[in-house]
């Protein structure tokens, strides 16, 4: 799958992406929450913890 978990990190490591840049690669399926946190060092933080779908209020 592309991008490549090796070429999200290069990126981040130059600084080109953001934190927030990393989750979206997770939450597109790019990336497991495991990998946020390889990438980051930071533990991945679900934004949806009320159980409601995004745009359903």
């Amino acid at each position: 799958m592309w991008p490549t978990f090796e070429s999200i990190k290069y990126f981040y490591d130059i600084n080109c992406y953001t934190n927030d840049a990393i989750k979206t690669y997770v939450e597109l399926g790019c990336l497991t929450k495991e990998d946020y946190t390889r990438i980051t060092k930071e533990e991945y933080q679900d934004d949806k913890e009320d159980g409601i779908p995004e745009g359903h209020y």
